[in-house]
């Protein structure tokens, strides 16, 4: 991959220029990188510069069509672009893109920047589990002795459930516990705005339970594995694990599944309208009118969880979600469940964020319940997805 990050913005894309350069220039320095944001004129130095960038390695691009890149006759295709746009659309699919960055503004380059960045740190393996293309797990492996097994982190990204936001969101995670030992096992699922609600849950419980059969590229320890959903996630992860729970057959059973910042009373949330009204939107209506779905789907519904819990939460972050998730812990002890509360300074997107000081405690948490062994200890029940 090419030592720096460019990007083209067609013609006409952004009224101004300053916003974009701000956001593009924070963005690299974070990462210690190098690139530019380069603004053709016209269609014939557009069409010239994208022919040089595909040449040369991945770049970015904010198209001016909304048409997907390969009916756009992109010059030098298949090339590996990072697409960016501001505005709200589906995702591209074309070959030639690795990573759609779509609908969050003009923040999406800092996106678009840190996708680059950390592929290029530590490029991932995809693992299909559906026919869908949001049917993946993106596998970033801990170098280490061949033949070593190891054990297995689990991340679900959230975004309120919105097909918008992706698996993007837990990269720094991945990398960062790749390098502390675990395979890191970043799970993208259909979210519920395009494919409904049941899908989505389906879809998560699909990904984990493929780690006891898929070829992960190195050996992985089933009795190690630590499941860790941020946001809408956290109420994913433990959804699942309460379904686990209630299954003697769960190929997967989580040691420890880990809530940071999750929506873990969906019927409160529901009635307090968080996200503005997210929660109704992705499970298809409002509580009083799918009491079944809020039921099966809402962590405090379904307590006790039957499996050892964390619930994670910045001081910082939504009022609401610190309230939800405080409750929640206080529900599940009284239930039974083995639970760890983990508080600190923080906001909704420093449990997520390895330069952040909780990071470091929420690392520490998972290695104390899910360990990494020394080189040349034994593991537990060990597979190669053979």
């Amino acid at each position: 991959m090419t030592s720096r990050f460019d990007v083209v913005v067609a013609p006409g894309v952004l009224a101004d220029h300053r916003t974009a350069q701000e956001v593009f220039s924070r963005a690299l320095e974070r990462r210690g990188e190098l690139g530019s944001l380069l603004f053709p004129a016209n269609q014939a130095e557009l069409r010239e510069t994208l022919g040089k960038l595909a040449a040369a390695g991945e770049f970015g691009y904010l198209p001016a069509v909304p048409a997907d890149l390969d009916a756009q006759d992109l010059p030098g295709a298949p090339a590996s672009v990072v697409r960016i746009d501001v505005d709200k659309r589906d995702a591209d699919r074309s070959p030639c893109v690795r990573r759609h960055v779509r609908g969050r503004g003009i923040d999406g380059l800092r996106f678009a920047v840190d996708a680059w960045h950390f592929h290029r740190a530590r490029p991932v393996r995809r693992i299909a589990y559906g026919a869908d293309p949001d049917q993946r797990v993106e596998v970033r492996l801990p170098r280490g002795p061949v033949g070593a097994t190891h054990p297995v982190a689990v991340l679900v990204h959230g975004g309120y459930w919105q097909s918008r936001w992706e698996a993007d969101l837990m990269d720094a995670l991945a990398v960062d516990l790749a390098d502390r030992g675990y395979v890191a096992w970043n799970l993208e699922y259909r979210r519920p705005d395009d494919h409904g609600w049941d899908a989505t849950a389906a879809d998560v419980a699909a990904g984990v339970a493929a780690l006891a059969t898929a070829d992960h590229g190195c050996g992985v320890d089933l009795d190690r594995v630590v499941l860790l959903g941020h946001s809408a996630g956290g109420q994913l992860v433990l959804r699942l694990a309460a379904d686990i729970a209630d299954d003697p057959a769960a190929p997967v059973r989580p040691a420890l599944t880990v809530s940071m910042a999750g929506v873990l009373d969906l019927h409160v949330a529901d009635r307090r309208w968080l996200g503005e009204g997210s929660i109704s939107r992705a499970v298809g209506g409002r509580a009083d009118e799918l009491p079944d779905a809020y039921r099966r789907s809402s962590p405090i519904a379904r307590l006790p969880i039957g499996l050892p819990v964390a619930v994670v939460c910045g001081l910082q972050d939504s009022l609401d979600l610190l309230d939800l998730g405080r409750s929640f812990a206080a529900a599940a002890e009284a239930a039974g469940d083995d639970v760890t509360v983990l508080e600190e300074d923080g906001n909704h997107f420093s449990v997520i964020d390895p330069d952040h000081p909780m990071w470091e405690s929420i690392a520490g948490l998972v290695r104390s319940k899910v360990p990494v062994p020394s080189a040349g200890s034994g593991g537990g029940r060990r597979t190669d997805g053979s």
